[in-house]
């Protein structure tokens, strides 16, 4: 328990003695009416501590339940010196656009949205307001429902120009869980309810965007999904094959998963007038080639404009499996890595402090660019951590002008 607390089962219980008040009137002997009011004030202690150590054992059972879908909202305006003109960015999705970092109460101030902000501060000269609707632990269905459609109001206001969005990750997250719980015959129905769900989902979301995003957006994007856990999932599951009796190695299982979501989001924003940032390729793969087949990793990685399903999963899933590298250990050289993944193996690395994001509120604040200008557009710490990496990404598809 943190901070050292006692557990309270090791705590023995209380006695009405324990309650008892020792005071005496000015003559030293306590009158009928001193004990009338010492039973009541006993009384009424013992009500009020009852009532706290309710509410206290109600917020410790219920924390972990609201941390699994967590609100997570934050408005942060990079405010650039010598300018007074400002625009807007609105970000919708799960804990990863959160900035999420374990806590229910604060997340990373520098979300790769924000991380994205800076640059877009840079390339236009402007303030930049970045609108981060995030909920922690949410499917894609939720993110849909009750962060696009239900907080519209957010991308319809006259000053936005950049709308971006992800989710997805938590229907991959809890069809493998419940798949690393099986036992007997394997089910497979769940990865494939996942991927299902996460298709009619982002079609909706671009759909639902195209159709409110104000007039005055000039870029739509998504981000699809890295792979999390990816050497800790290289091991057998519990249950059989129907057709082969023997146990499957789950990674074998849910990297083609992964690869059809990405695809079909990648896909979609072809289609429907979104850009994509392929974090899959981003964190998956070295920033040299590894291979000799003379493309770096990372680019070979990622999708083709207009390529089919199988193609795609053909080639990340099975030709250049080989290349792919957890993203703890993102190689960024042929001899120097960073880790893109918070001791959790599920959520990006990040640096510059944290704000208030969740449980008790959200924060709305601004602050000076770390950064006043970009060499060749990347920020001296663009590929050092998880956020830093994918806000880089979302910036390449930044318009030259608002």
């Amino acid at each position: 328990m943190a901070g050292g607390a006692t557990p309270r089962h090791s705590r023995r219980p209380r006695r009405q003695s324990d309650f008892a008040f020792s005071y005496r009137t000015p003559t030293g002997v306590r009158s009928e009416h001193h004990l009338e009011g010492e039973l009541r004030m006993k009384t009424l202690f013992r009500n009020k501590a009852g009532r706290l150590l309710s509410a206290v054992a109600l917020l410790a059972l219920t924390a972990p339940a609201m941390a699994n879908t967590l609100n997570q909202n934050v408005s942060w305006t990079i405010d650039r010196a010598g300018t007074s003109t400002k625009y807007r960015s609105v970000a919708y999705g799960d804990s990863i656009f959160a900035g999420y970092n374990g806590s229910i109460s604060n997340a990373g101030k520098y979300s790769a949205t924000t991380v994205d902000a800076e640059y877009l501060s840079a390339r236009w000269n402007a303030d930049i307001e970045n609108v981060r609707r995030a909920k922690s632990g949410a499917v894609a269905r939720d993110v849909y429902e009750n962060k696009i459609v239900a907080e519209r109001s957010y991308m319809q206001a006259a000053s936005t120009r950049v709308v971006s969005f992800e989710m997805c990750g938590n229907d991959g997250l809890q069809a493998r869980s419940a798949f690393k719980s099986q036992t007997g015959t394997c089910d497979y129905s769940g990865m494939d309810a996942a991927i299902n769900s996460c298709k009619t989902y982002v079609a909706l979301a671009m759909d639902y965007i195209n159709a409110n995003a104000n007039a005055n957006t000039r870029l739509k994007v998504v981000s699809n999904l890295y792979y999390p856990g990816y050497n800790a999932d290289n091991v057998q599951s519990s249950c059989t094959d129907a057709g082969t009796g023997q146990t499957v190695n789950m990674r074998d299982r849910f990297l083609p998963a992964i690869a059809k979501m990405n695809y079909w989001m990648c896909e979609y924003a072809r289609q429907k007038g979104f850009k994509c940032v392929d974090s899959f390729a981003q964190y998956m793969g070295a920033d040299y080639d590894s291979n000799g087949d003379g493309q770096i990793d990372s680019d070979a990685l990622r999708y083709v404009l207009g390529e089919s399903e199988a193609s795609y999963i053909n080639r990340t899933a099975v030709t250049l499996r080989a290349t792919l590298r957890d993203a703890n250990t993102k190689f960024v050289s042929s001899s120097s890595s960073f880790d893109y993944i918070q001791s959790d193996d599920t959520h990006p690395t990040y640096t510059g402090g944290t704000v208030s994001a969740g449980l008790w509120g959200g924060t709305t604040g601004s602050g000076a660019p770390r950064y006043s200008s970009f060499t060749n557009g990347r920020s001296p710490i663009w590929n050092q951590y998880g956020h830093e990496r994918m806000g880089w990404a979302l910036s390449v598809y930044q318009p030259a002008s608002p």
